[in-house]
């Protein structure tokens, strides 16, 4: 049943346009599947990491203005936030002053070529999904398009399996449930199969440095790109020490057969091993999703192995319909753009602060990010107000949809300066002027208003 699976697949995405390099890198994990990889790493494969700290890297003015002006930045926009109740774009979001996390991205680069007489490309991988609102918005910045380049491509897209028997699965009620994101790992099929990995050499780029369009702390920094650069290193990746939220997620690691560097992700973890994925002290940095690459090892990495990269397989299983667990299994192939690490012979981590790690996975994380924590100056880069962010965990049934969660801070986010964490159980609604002092815990029964100008302490009532 596998080859004739395979040969389904095929048929459907050939049909769907996808093109014949994202057909084929889809075959080889197919196959990989078929012979029951997992894409599993156990924790006795691998040792931990220690790695440099960017405060510790001295990078001369000179040497990071010619790495800006070397470098094209991709920022990955294929999400929907529809963990959010979001059905379009998430990076349309509005962070303050009427600036969605776009209209920052755009200002932000802007302002970096200005200052560093820089080209610096900015370029979106949007999905099918995203493509039409993200242009639309983008449209009103007649100077960020770079003569020659595209503004966007296009992440490929892949047929769901049965998990039964590895056929594409059919459901009719809702045709796009049939087909998923390969993961970001895609990003390098998508630049070859686009051509625009050719293009961005033949234009006379030598890095790229790739993020989360949710994250506004990933800027194309000079002191980053020219620690890069003068590196040597053909791949790198931003790290950041783990926290206690990390505990679930990936970490980086070294594995023991060839002492390549990897990113262990928390669905590579084997179940006896979870213990160890937890353990801060022993594995102490995960991965930004900032990272950064020179053009060419790329191209000749991929020239020598025909295309396809072999990032290890991620085996996702989910129901066809995620919104219904009673609907049947299915298998999404997954890579991860990070697991590239471990394919160059030479490459690096640096760790950085937390303040280039500013992810927006849930209105935990934007309201934090709309609050006072962070400053957003002229060149429209986030500047950390604290030295620690304060934890914030706001009740899922009132506050986990954008709109219900707008509805409950209609005077915008409470001051948080001198927050060390907010927890919020029940329906609470803030008024304008609130501060939150220390550690705040909030509990109601019914429907609550915090009042104007209210400063909330630890054990304070509102």
């Amino acid at each position: 049943m596998g080859s004739a699976g395979l040969q389904r697949a095929r048929e459907k995405m050939s049909a769907a346009g996808i093109d014949e390099i994202a057909i084929e890198t889809f075959a080889h994990y197919y196959r990989l599947l078929e012979h029951g990889e997992t894409g599993m790493i156990p924790e006795a494969s691998i040792d931990p990491v220690d790695i440099d700290a960017l405060a510790d890297v001295e990078v001369s003015d000179e040497d990071g203005a010619a790495a800006v002006r070397a470098t094209a930045v991709i920022k990955l926009n294929g999400g929907l936030g529809t963990s959010m109740g979001m059905d379009r774009a998430k990076s349309l979001l509005c962070v303050r002053r009427g600036l969605s996390f776009l209209d920052i991205i755009a200002r932000q680069i802007l302002h970096l070529r200005r200052d560093y007489d820089a080209t610096l490309p900015l370029i979106f991988m949007n999905s099918f999904r995203t493509s039409a609102d993200t242009m639309a918005a983008l449209a009103r910045y007649e100077d960020l398009p770079v003569e020659g380049l595209p503004l966007e491509f296009l992440q490929n897209k892949e047929p769901k399996l049965l998990a039964k028997d590895l056929s594409p699965v059919s459901w009719p009620k809702d045709p796009d449930l049939e087909w998923c994101p390969p993961g970001h790992g895609d990003l390098y099929t998508a630049l070859r199969g686009t051509g625009l990995l050719d293009l961005l050499i033949e234009a006379g780029y030598r890095y790229v440095f790739v993020s989360n369009s949710d994250n506004l702390g990933a800027v194309p920094d000079p002191l980053v790109a020219g620690w890069f650069a003068t590196s040597g290193a053909p791949f790198a990746i931003e790290a950041v020490r783990r926290t206690p939220s990390d505990r679930k997620g990936g970490h980086f690691a070294r594995r023991k057969s060839d002492g390549r560097l990897v990113l262990r992700e928390t669905a590579q973890t084997p179940a006896e091993d979870r213990k160890a994925l937890a353990d801060l002290d022993r594995h102490r940095f995960c991965s930004t999703n900032n990272l950064w690459f020179d053009l060419v090892a790329m191209q000749n990495e991929l020239d020598r192995r025909g295309g396809i990269l072999g990032l290890p397989l991620i085996r996702n299983v989910k129901p066809v319909d995620p919104s219904d667990k009673s609907t049947p299994e299915v298998i999404q192939i997954e890579t991860a753009m990070g697991a590239a690490i471990e394919v160059f012979e030479g490459a690096a981590l640096i760790e950085v602060g937390r303040d280039r790690f500013v992810p927006v996975k849930t209105t935990n994380d934007l309201l934090v990010l709309r609050s006072d924590v962070y400053d957003i100056g002229q060149d429209f880069v986030l500047d950390q107000t604290v030295p620690d962010v304060p934890f914030v965990d706001l009740d899922a049934s009132y506050y986990r949809l954008v709109g219900e969660f707008d509805k409950r801070f209609p005077e915008g986010a409470p001051s948080m300066r001198k927050a060390q964490s907010l927890r919020v159980a029940g329906d609470w609604t803030f008024g304008p002027g609130v501060q939150v002092v220390g550690d705040v815990e909030l509990e109601a029964g019914a429907a609550q208003r915090v009042p104007a100008d209210a400063v909330l302490t630890t054990g304070s009532d509102a």
